[in-house]
């Protein structure tokens, strides 16, 4: 069975977002073995220097890392990465999976996003959309996507 893991930064303050992250990880229970791992992120002034987000982004890093599962694929949510259908992105799991990886980390950073050690060190650089969504929102919508990829792969009829 697949694993799966989102390391994200904060955690989830709405129910209403709880809740819908709750039932898609259910739902995915058929499908994969997911983990999701909160870290806290750091706290930074109001108005943050430039080297005060760097530092922050360092030491969030060296919390990601230590998170990853050995030899696991890596997707990196960030305004710079790719933007794929929901069709590709069940192609690219298949095949991850066909292609003898058994992990799988979705990494969503903090406000200020990711460490350029994180990307580099990335499989692959996703961007949901150009608009930009709160974090917390953007957990729910991974799921769902990741939800909707399984079942693009097993031909059922929630996909459209």
């Amino acid at each position: 069975m697949l694993n799966v893991t989102i390391i994200c930064l904060g955690k989830l303050k709405e129910k209403y977002l709880r809740e819908a992250c709750e039932e898609y990880a259910k739902r995915l229970s058929a499908f994969c073995k997911l983990n999701i791992v909160e870290l806290t992120p750091e706290k930074l002034s109001d108005n943050p220097s430039e080297k005060e987000i760097e530092n922050a982004l360092t030491i969030e890093a060296k919390k990601i890392t230590d998170k990853i599962p050995k030899g696991s694929y890596i997707y990196s949510l960030c305004i710079e990465g790719k933007q794929i259908s929901s069709e590709e992105l069940s192609a690219e799991i298949e095949a991850v999976g066909v292609g003898g990886t058994s992990s799988i980390v979705f990494i969503i950073g903090s406000s200020f996003g990711l460490s350029d050690t994180i990307k580099k060190m990335s499989s692959k650089k996703l961007s949901m959309s150009k608009m930009t969504f709160p974090h917390q929102l953007a957990r729910v919508m991974l799921l769902e996507q990741i939800y909707r990829a399984v079942q693009i792969s097993a031909g059922t009829k929630y996909h459209k």
